[in-house]
């Protein structure tokens, strides 16, 4: 079974596995990976590199791993842009960032890079590999060439047959969830499940007076109108109807966020558009620094986005837009999360980087600020919240 939507990448992937099970048969045959041990397991790395938001959603992996192997020593692989959120997190032992070509091209200088990182991972030994995204490039790439006498991930997206344990896929879950069903399929037993953020009180201080300088005291509203994919975006007429809305329901200011160019810009239009100002910090703070003052506010808008991931980690009431992304597998792992979408049967065959409707892009704008609104104010009468 594999789970691939884009048609190129499935026959791709067809024609390396039929390669590579071929290849790999005798050593399959005749090499038994046998149990894991805990009392053996001194060294774990975890592989996760893309991207930000998919960093988020494997934390909760590291408490139920920590507690199967509690003599281990926890190393995770991830992005850089991603690896200022493991600073700080009491079960990770070392971070290391790497940006892997075939999620971040950078031309050569990106497979020098990776030549490097190999170089340097070959020379240690680790007990357990997790592959936390099932993906034939990290399996091929990453895993593959790195001296471990388990290498664990799934097969659904080719390249079990370099694996020493193949994990089990039944049905279509939540991220969060599939990346437990590693630690599960690994013994781990069932734990509260725990996101591991952690700021400093510096950090915290830094966003005080943050606020202060710019007349901002809880309670706030934040929302984050960008998406790594434009397809995800929602339009910006709606951000700004809504925002106004937001604002003036409940007499509360609002912090828009944003990091690239492209979101800047795109906060830029918005905040133009509106009767009310926003406080505009696109382009002005650091993803731990987001993440603090996210933590503080009564309420967070987004599309699908990473800060949606981590707005949800923190427990932050999060309203998000979905269009072409599916959000069984995405929305806001939290009692405090809603999305808001629209049934579109393309949805669930999109690969998010092209539409193919006649009005592009439909199934974001079908979804209107009362929309939206409404799911708000849904959220918020929740006691929970």
């Amino acid at each position: 079974m594999y789970k691939i939507v884009n048609r190129k990448k499935l026959l791709a992937t067809l024609l390396l596995d039929s390669i590579g099970k071929a290849l790999f048969l005798p050593r399959k045959m005749f090499r038994k990976p046998g149990l894991i041990q805990p009392e053996s397991i001194r060294e774990i790395l975890l592989i996760r590199t893309a991207y930000i938001g998919d960093v988020v959603m494997t934390l909760p992996m590291l408490k139920p791993l920590k507690a199967r192997f509690p003599q281990s020593r926890i190393s995770v692989l991830a992005a850089p842009g991603a690896a200022p959120l493991l600073e700080q997190h009491p079960l990770v032992d070392e971070v290391i960032p790497f940006a892997p070509f075939w999620f971040y091209p950078t031309g050569r200088a990106g497979f020098s890079e990776y030549l490097r990182c190999i170089r340097k991972l070959r020379q240690r030994k680790f007990d357990i590999l997790i592959e936390a995204r099932g993906d034939i490039r990290e399996i091929l790439f990453l895993a593959a060439p790195l001296r471990s006498r388990y290498k664990v991930s799934y097969g659904i997206g080719g390249g079990a047959y370099l694996l020493t344990h193949e994990v089990p896929y039944t049905e279509l879950r939540h991220k969060v969830e599939y990346h437990l069903d590693i630690c599960r399929f690994l013994g781990c037993q069932e734990e509260q499940l725990e996101w591991g953020l952690r700021f400093s009180a510096a950090e915290r201080e830094q966003a005080r007076q943050l606020l202060a300088s710019l007349g901002v005291q809880p309670p706030y509203l934040c929302a984050h109108p960008g998406s790594r994919l434009p397809l995800k975006i929602w339009p910006v007429k709606y951000c700004a109807v809504l925002y106004d809305q937001l604002m003036e329901k409940y007499n509360q200011p609002l912090l828009l966020f944003g990091g690239s160019k492209a979101d800047q810009d795109l906060a830029a239009q918005i905040s133009s558009r509106m009767r009310r100002k926003p406080v505009n910090l696109a382009g002005k703070t650091s993803l731990r620094q987001m993440a603090v003052l996210l933590e503080q506010a009564s309420l967070f808008v987004c599309n699908d986005s990473a800060p949606m991931h981590m707005a949800a980690a923190l427990q932050v009431p999060t309203v998000a837009v979905f269009g072409p992304s599916k959000s069984a597998e995405t929305r806001p792992f939290s009692a405090c999360g809603a999305a808001v979408e629209k049934d579109f049967p393309c949805r669930f065959s999109c690969d998010e980087s092209t539409c193919s409707r006649t009005i592009a892009q439909e199934c974001m704008q079908a979804v209107l600020p009362e929309d939206v609104l409404r799911a708000v104010e849904i959220l918020l009468a929740k006691q929970s919240c």
